[in-house]
């Protein structure tokens, strides 16, 4: 898992106004929206791979990939599932997004890059984690790269691009339960090229299968996205974070994130998902040590103690010193 761009939707300058041109069903649950800007005739560009946050009227915020060529500079596109045991954003999507309506957008992040320079590239989904893939695969058919795609689902009538995959055969393989398929991580990765980068989006369970297959492989080929947490996040407060920059003392109350306590004294720092899995809240660190909980930061990343994520992360030492 590689760091993404200066993460920052907390000012003017890193939101988008956008319109809802189109609204489109790609598959049972799953729909397609279009959002193009209504300032100007072009989007900041993206890397496959990348994502956009949809602030929402509810208060909610959520990340969704983009799912369209990184060539396209006109429009987003983005494939949201309905997930109606989850935590209400895509339900509210679904219910209450109508075409023509404005929206508020987070500029482009991109915390699962692709290398493009890789002999070969194995991409491995679970169900909508299709999304940041889909993206992928335009982009290497475009650099005629070498690649191939192993796609599990419940089922074919609810997975999402199907029939665009379906055209590029023999390259992607799909693996649906309701026809018995069953996709073998192991299996995959053991024969797969020695020289191939490897990723992966789905369900945890999956990425966590996926860390223990390629446990053996160098970890700059190793490439996951997390849609939701692994870890719990740091509550046991008892520690003081100084804010560098306005030169303020936060004490971290037991049972709240740093992020909680600078939202609870109204300090205006940028946030979406609250937990350590789309990037917004990175912060660089001057002084102390980290206690890290996220899926963004590798884990040379973690070790250099120079950069964390307020949203879930907490402190080991006494003294938190931030670049805020």
């Amino acid at each position: 898992m590689k760091t993404g761009e200066a993460p920052g939707i907390g000012g003017s300058n890193s939101l988008l106004e956008a319109k809802l041109h189109s609204i489109t069903q790609e598959a049972e649950g799953i729909f397609i929206f279009e959002i193009r800007p209504t300032r100007g005739q072009y989007f900041p560009e993206v890397e496959a791979g990348a994502h956009i946050d949809l602030h929402l009227a509810n208060g909610l915020s959520r990340s969704y990939s983009i799912v369209n060529s990184q060539d396209d500079r006109d429009r987003y596109l983005i494939a949201v599932k309905n997930e109606v045991p989850g935590r209400g954003g895509s339900r509210f999507i679904h219910s209450e997004f109508r075409v023509g309506q404005n929206l508020t957008i987070g500029r482009p992040r991109n915390n699962f890059r692709l290398r493009e320079a890789s002999s070969h590239s194995v991409l491995i989904a679970g169900g909508i984690g299709i999304t940041p893939l889909y993206s992928m695969i335009q982009r290497l058919e475009r650099l005629n790269r070498s690649w191939e795609l192993h796609y599990a689902a419940a089922h074919r009538e609810r997975a999402a691009f199907v029939e665009q995959l379906e055209i590029l055969r023999p390259k992607t393989h799909f693996y649906f339960r309701s026809d018995h398929g069953a996709l073998d991580l192991r299996q995959i990765v053991k024969e797969s090229r020695l020289d191939a980068d490897f990723y992966c989006c789905g369900p945890t369970r999956m990425l966590l299968d996926f860390e223990t297959a390629t446990a053996s492989i160098p970890p700059d080929r190793v490439h996951a996205e997390y849609f939701t947490a692994r870890d719990q996040p740091a509550l046991e407060g008892g520690f003081e974070v100084v804010l560098q920059r306005s030169d303020q003392r936060v004490t971290i109350q037991a049972g709240e994130t740093i992020l909680d306590a600078l939202i609870r004294l109204e300090i205006d720092v940028p946030y979406s998902c609250m937990e350590g899995v789309c990037g917004s809240c990175q912060v660089g660190v001057i002084e102390g040590t980290p206690d890290h909980r996220d899926l963004i930061l590798s884990k040379e990343e973690r070790e250099m103690n120079d950069r964390m994520l307020i949203c879930c992360s907490g402190s080991k030492s006494a003294k938190l010193v931030l670049d805020l």
